[in-house]
């Protein structure tokens, strides 16, 4: 009765579980889904009308630049201030405009159909592209006074949906502007370009939005100036859809015409002013949806039927061993150490079995196991500190050795009798700067160090880098006298000084630039100081270098760049002080970016134990 009690109990909670995780994630993955492919889709439209929107703009443009070289061209300037009376005049300068102002027009944009200048004083020169369809007869005053109001008063062009042929009005857009002749300081006279559309057409219907969708041109006036062929398209964009479209800037909108829903997505052109309008169906938009939305209910349920199977043949295999168990159980209450005797099983209720076995038959062995292992930890923890310190031996004898190479120094000595004989100052003065910092480091048992000694390494330093950078470099050293002969550790000031040169001034020390060093006494600690006023460090990385300080690490990674690479550098520094006189020791940094860097090194005044 309890195997059956605890099987169904498990189906139970198993199935609600499963069910609602299931209904959860499918919730939620179809919500999810069908609102992202929703926005994502009305997206991609959007973006494709603003290319379109763009692309038109381009074509526009072009055509618009044409008319810089009419409305600048002097004999154009000169029709419009003629006397309207003089007939010469006029026959001459249009001849003039008409020969050497409009072909060369006409040949670099062949889609220009008519080219014309209307005066204020009501003439007019009008050419056609080729002569392939006549200059039609057209009344100049009226034509000036249409584009005169059409045409904005600060010279600006405009697109208008019009042409001199009223036949032709569906087929060309006419660029317009206001132009102003030689001696007039207002615009007396208009230039109008009619350019076919044609260009325009295979914009415009190379995009494909899918069944039932289409895309619309609307001009400023609410005109639509584009629409696909298909008589479809004419019913789906009624007067009603025009009015609402043009009461908004830019965006989607649903509207009901001809019986469907539709997603109308409206983009604005930043050149023309038109309104580029994609329509789609939304149900044709929410197919995609739809799949999702029934892949997901019939994989749920076939997922949540076969999770409710597996579900019960868990809970029924988990009851048996648990009643086995508690009868061995119940034996241990009555004082019967007997193992648990049952088929061998590899899941947690096997480990618990033998556990408990275990825990019958040898319940003394664990604890002198335990007391053992406590020994055994105690004992581990001993060799890990025994081998730290012997690793921080070994580091140590490794930096007092980094440098000991005596047939080096030999070497530079050679160098130097060359370079005497050959009377060379420069490579002299290197080698000898370069055997002192040699000779130097390799004096493994100098015992007492000063600061004067590390400031004559310094120096040695500098007159090398001196050479290398072809440039003077100067310290400015403020320590006073009485501490020069206070204790360091060797090999210590150097690497401070060309980690300012390194990392402070990466493009070289100019007229301002400073390294400053100095030492002072502070109750039982000796300050060295060395400061520059170079470019800093972030916050970030100051507080990144101060955790590595904190975590006495013996040197910085390759991939940190806040160490000096190749040499001693800064953790090292840092590391062989607090090997020498303790944890209490080392380095402080101060930084600010753009302002400079101050670095401290704190040892311990009036040492005497043995230096390296």
């Amino acid at each position: 009765m309890m195997k059956r009690s605890l099987s169904i109990r498990l189906f139970f909670h198993f199935a609600i579980v499963i069910t609602l995780s299931l209904s959860a994630i499918g919730v939620f993955t179809y919500t999810y889904a069908s609102t992202e492919m929703n926005d994502q889709l009305a997206d991609n439209i959007a973006q494709t009308m603003r290319n379109t929107a763009y692309q038109t703009d381009l074509y526009l443009q072009n055509y618009d630049r044409a008319t810089y070289s009419i409305l600048s061209n002097g004999s154009v300037k000169q029709f419009l201030d003629m006397n309207p009376e003089d007939s010469y005049a006029y026959y001459e300068y249009s001849r003039q405009i008409k020969t050497n102002v409009f072909p060369p027009v006409f040949m670099l944009y062949p889609q220009i159909k008519f080219l014309y200048v209307i005066g204020e004083n009501g003439r007019v020169v009008i050419d056609d592209n080729q002569n392939s369809a006549g200059i039609p007869d057209m009344d100049a005053a009226l034509q000036y006074k249409e584009l005169l109001a059409a045409t904005p008063a600060n010279g600006e062009s405009t697109l208008l949906t019009r042409s001199i042929r009223s036949e032709q009005s569906a087929n060309v857009i006419t660029i317009a502007r206001r132009i102003r002749g030689v001696s007039s300081y207002t615009p007396n006279g208009v230039l109008a370009m009619e350019v076919n559309v044609l260009e325009l057409d295979k914009i415009w219907g190379e995009l494909d939005l899918g069944k039932g969708g289409y895309q619309y041109v609307i001009d400023q006036n609410g005109t639509v100036i584009y629409t696909p062929g298909e008589a479809e398209a004419q019913t789906a964009m009624p007067s009603s859809s025009v009015n609402r479209l043009m009461q908004m800037e830019a965006g989607s909108l649903e509207l009901n015409t001809d019986g469907t829903k539709r997603l109308f997505i409206s983009e604005l052109s930043d050149y023309s002013g038109w309104r580029f309008v994609a329509s789609v169906p939304l149900e044709e938009l929410q197919r995609p949806i739809a799949t999702i939305r029934s892949t997901t209910l019939w994989v749920g349920a076939g997922t949540l039927l076969a999770a409710l199977v597996v579900a019960y043949r868990i809970g029924a295999s988990q009851v048996e061993p648990i009643r086995v168990l508690m009868n061995g159980m119940r034996q241990t209450e009555k004082g019967i150490w007997n193992k648990v005797e049952m088929k061998e099983r590899r899941d947690e209720i096997g480990v618990l079995i033998r556990s408990y076995n275990l825990m019958v038959s040898r319940l003394s062995d664990m604890i002198e196991s335990v007391y053992e292992s406590e020994l055994r930890r105690q004992k581990s923890e001993i060799e890990l500190q025994q081998e730290a310190l012997e690793r921080h031996r070994a580091e140590f004898q490794a930096l007092q050795l980094q440098i000991n190479p005596h047939f080096l120094y030999n070497t530079l000595e050679t160098i130097k009798c060359y370079a005497v004989v050959q009377d060379s100052e420069e490579i002299t003065q290197m080698v000898e700067s370069m055997a002192h910092m040699l000779r130097y480091s390799i004096q493994t048992n100098l015992e007492e160090i000063t600061v004067a000694n590390e400031l004559k390494h310094v120096l040695a330093y500098l007159s090398i880098m001196k050479h290398r950078m072809d440039r003077e470099l100067e310290v400015e050293v403020i320590i006073a006298p009485d501490l020069l002969l206070e204790k360091m550790v060797r090999l210590t000031l150097q690497p401070l000084v060309e980690n300012v040169l390194q990392h402070a001034f990466p493009q070289g020390m100019e007229p301002g630039h400073f390294i400053r060093i100095d030492a002072r006494r502070l109750e039982d600690r000796f300050l060295v100081i060395v400061q520059d006023n170079g470019m800093g460090m972030s916050e970030e990385r100051l507080e990144k270098l101060r955790r590595r300080l904190e975590l006495n690490r013996l040197a910085g990674e390759d991939s940190d760049d806040v160490y000096h690479r190749g040499g001693i550098g800064l953790m090292n520094v840092h590391r062989r002080i607090q090997l020498v006189f303790g944890e209490m020791y080392g380095l402080m940094i101060e930084s600010e970016q753009g302002l400079g860097t101050t670095i401290t090194m704190a040892l311990p005044a009036d040492q005497h134990s043995k230096r390296i």
